[in-house]
């Protein structure tokens, strides 16, 4: 049986654990995708203590509904959509209480693939700039992109997600794209010596 099959048996008997009340059973398969989750939460909030409640919230809002899970899509699928509800829900509560954003957190996962080559000191300037940029896109654009690029959800996975077509997602992850290379080409970065 293949590493992938294999996988997908042992996920299979977790849910059933999990959904019978076996809370270790549960976070054992949250484990299966924490990278993921958190990937989904940091990148839609922007900084790592909304992320923090952002991922909390997913654990419970999982947990607690998980007799909803249908099957219909992967596991996976559904938690990134929970994860991605649960950060948007705490961008939205942000918002109504300050216009303040912390982009100071340099914590969070690297936006660029990249960076191998570049000094650390200039990768955490670039990650502080993406980051940046990408808080700066629309709510709705930022969403996708984050839900494509670091959940790896398909259009139709995302459209489901949005309630919109596939075509509006592939509109909204091309602009989303445009801006944010237009954003961060914009910043002036002068390299440490």
């Amino acid at each position: 049986m293949s590493d992938t099959m294999t996988r997908a048996v042992d996920e299979a008997a977790l849910l059933v654990a999990a959904r019978n009340g076996d809370q270790h059973a549960f976070a054992e398969l949250l484990g299966l995708h924490r990278n993921r989750i958190w990937a989904v939460c940091i990148n839609i909030v922007g900084n790592r203590a909304d992320a923090e409640d952002a991922l909390q919230e997913t654990l419970i809002a999982a947990w607690q509904h998980l007799e909803k899970f249908r099957g219909e899509a992967k596991f996976s699928t559904w938690l990134h959509r929970v994860a991605a509800n649960a950060a948007l829900a705490v961008v939205r509560r942000r918002k109504a209480n300050t216009d303040i954003v912390d982009f100071n957190d340099a914590d969070g996962p690297v936006l660029v693939d990249d960076t191998a080559s570049v000094a650390f000191d200039e990768r955490l300037a670039i990650q502080d700039q993406l980051r940046i940029a990408l808080a700066e896109l629309p709510e709705d654009f930022r969403t996708a992109l984050v839900l494509r690029e670091f959940s790896g959800l398909t259009y139709s996975e995302i459209a489901e997600h949005q309630g919109i077509g596939v075509q509006t997602v592939k509109s909204r992850l091309n602009r989303a794209r445009s801006q944010l290379a237009e954003r961060f080409q914009a910043y002036e970065y002068v390299p440490v010596d």
